[in-house]
């Protein structure tokens, strides 16, 4: 009974206790890790990602919740996609450009519409979680989560923490090499070795990540190269990186950034209509990448779509959106509640363009909505991030402190995958504001 009744923040504390009792001992133990974070494979836009001494911690019945938030969102999201699809009307809601819409519709050949995403949520419990956004597109931070897992399993204290516990982390590479070659095999049965291509546009993408994968193809006997769109060339009725043809696109590229830039990628763009290629993903996730699906799927005529479980689930979880254009009235109603709401552009990734209410005074708030009003941004209510409390090392010594904590679920090919968790202090937790990323750790 003992596996079931553990409780992950229970485990939290008791991780604090054993800090505490020890505390100069990990100190400098602390500062040995630091060093080797600095010198890791964990790095976002040149620099080490900011750590704590102290891991997220979840147990098996959290992970049993994930998989089911997981799995209800990807029901919805297939059933919101298929629709897309075959509905021209519901096409409208969307609004997007002309080019994305006709590659959404392009036959991705394999049958799935979200092969990879990152799903992130505010969550306490089964009961109580709320979601954040859906990444569909370039899904990142898999090399955050397992560099600095596999370099906090080596520390004083987990090592110590270990004689009670078990602890696993979750292998987001290979796992996802196994995925997307199973995901190929729909999409062509008959070649067992495909060539493969990391692509995204050189200025945007994740280096240190897309070399870690680029690894993970190469162990499991892939060839594999990482590549930048504009690079490549369509002839034969292929897609060619100089003289080695690509079978399998594992695509990093946001697609607003994609379609921004589509003159420079003209190759790509026809080799894609056409099928040249087998891509993962397709362009059809952006259906729910994009942040008005928050608002869609509150809408009474998307909400007929699905069964009673699934509406419960998006009048539970999914925060009331609306469009932030329109009626006046709509304007002086998100004035005049500053704090219950926070705007969003549609299709910005990286928390760029975010701003919440409780952040700004009144005439900030003001000058910032009329800046945004009528121009693809949504508001949507404003969630708190659920709190855990955290030990953080100064160089004279430690602090307890708490902190608001966003979890995000890596699904592959429609399954959970792993997990990637950042904590902050201030009311949007991102990589452009004070954060920390912390590993993931199961325990037993």
């Amino acid at each position: 009974m003992w596996g079931e009744t553990m409780n992950a923040l229970e485990i939290n504390r008791e991780y604090i206790e054993l800090i505490k009792k020890n505390s100069m001992r990990y100190l400098e133990d602390y500062k040995e890790t630091e060093e080797k974070v600095k010198n890791s494979k964990a790095q976002y836009k040149g620099e080490p990602i900011p750590f704590l001494y102290h891991p997220m911690l979840f147990t098996e019945k959290d992970i049993d919740n994930f998989r089911r938030i997981g799995n209800m969102m990807i029901s919805i999201a297939n059933k919101v996609t298929n629709r897309y699809v075959e509905d021209r009307e519901f096409r409208r809601k969307f609004g997007f450009p002309k080019l994305m819409e006709e590659l959404i519709l392009v036959d991705n050949g394999y049958d799935i519409n979200v092969p990879i995403g990152r799903f992130d949520i505010f969550y306490n419990s089964y009961d109580d979680f709320k979601f954040c956004e859906l990444n569909t597109d370039g899904s990142s931070a898999m090399n955050e989560d397992n560099t600095l897992a596999e370099i906090l399993l080596e520390t004083e204290a987990m090592k110590d923490f270990g004689k009670k516990y078990r602890f696993s982390l979750f292998e987001l590479f290979d796992s996802w090499i196994r995925e997307s070659i199973s995901i190929y095999k729909k999409y062509n049965p008959n070649n067992h070795k495909p060539n493969v291509a990391i692509v995204d546009f050189e200025e945007s993408g994740t280096i240190k990540e897309f070399e870690e994968f680029k690894k993970a193809y190469e162990r499991n006997g892939y060839n594999c190269i990482i590549a930048d769109p504009r690079d490549l060339t369509y002839r034969n009725g292929g897609l060619y990186f100089k003289d080695y043809k690509i079978d399998l696109v594992y695509r990093r590229i946001v697609t607003f950034e994609l379609v921004e830039k589509a003159d420079e990628i003209p190759d790509f763009i026809e080799a894609y209509k056409n099928r040249a290629m087998c891509t993962i993903g397709s362009l059809r996730s952006q259906v729910i990448h994009n942040k008005i699906i928050f608002k869609i799927l509150h809408d009474e005529d998307t909400l007929k779509m699905f069964d009673e479980e699934e509406r419960d689930f998006i009048k539970k979880h999914i925060p009331y959106t609306g469009l932030f254009k329109g009626d006046r009235e709509v304007f002086e109603h998100i004035l005049n509640n500053k704090d219950r709401y926070i705007m969003k552009p549609y299709d910005l990734n990286a928390s760029r363009g975010v701003f919440a209410g409780r952040d700004c005074i009144a005439e900030e708030w003001k000058e910032r909505l009329e800046k945004v009003w009528n121009r693809d941004y949504i508001y949507q209510e404003f969630v708190k991030p659920c709190k855990r409390e955290f030990v953080v090392f100064n160089d004279g010594g430690f602090s307890v402190e708490e902190f608001g904590t966003i979890v995000g679920l890596f699904m592959y090919n429609e399954r959970l995958a792993g997990l990637y968790t950042r904590i902050g202090k201030k009311s949007i937790i991102s990589g452009v504001t004070d954060y920390y990323t912390l590993p993931n750790l199961l325990v037993r």
